[in-house]
């Protein structure tokens, strides 16, 4: 005598959820990739410990996408180089910075002339991308309250200018 064994709908279910549950973990656990910067210098504030690669931004429909873990440069003046990066990430710590501290970027020594904090709405881009008769850069980045979407109401910006 021969035994037929007959599943029920729910071992069905049940088997098939396990199924898909492991095909998602295995898709959607994925890390995601990471996105290639092509490395243009290196921006080095040794008060708070940050060294990080800076990559060329362009600008695209007049907006600079910012890197998510390292700086980006833009530069339409002489002598004046604008440098972005996220307050959450590769400027986290860029409050702390002080007065006449000392930093290094594209192999140049720079003093911290400026520590300002402006309301977005504030903020001339006109005026921080003109040129300048010594090289200057301006360091920026989100501060104040979050808004959604990731923004903030203020902007943290540094100004360094060549020794």
């Amino acid at each position: 005598m021969e035994l037929k064994r007959k599943l029920s709908p729910k071992t069905v279910f049940v088997g098939l959820y396990f199924l898909f549950f492991a095909v998602y973990l295995i898709i959607g656990l994925r890390p995601a990739e990471a996105v290639q910067y092509e490395i243009s210098s290196k921006l080095t504030i040794p008060s708070i410990g940050l060294v990080s690669d800076v990559t060329t931004l362009e600008l695209r429909d007049g907006k600079l996408d910012t890197p998510d873990t390292i700086v980006g440069s833009f530069s339409n003046a002489e002598n004046k180089t604008f440098l972005i990066g996220h307050s959450t990430t590769v400027f986290k710590e860029l409050h702390k910075v002080k007065l006449n501290e000392m930093l290094k970027y594209d192999d140049k020594s720079y003093r911290v002339t400026s520590i300002d904090m402006l309301e977005k709405a504030k903020i001339s881009m006109s005026e921080i991308l003109s040129s300048t008769e010594k090289d200057t850069i301006i360091i920026m980045t989100c501060a104040g309250e979050l808004l959604d979407g990731g923004d903030a109401t203020h902007r943290l910006l540094i100004k360094a200018v060549s020794e």
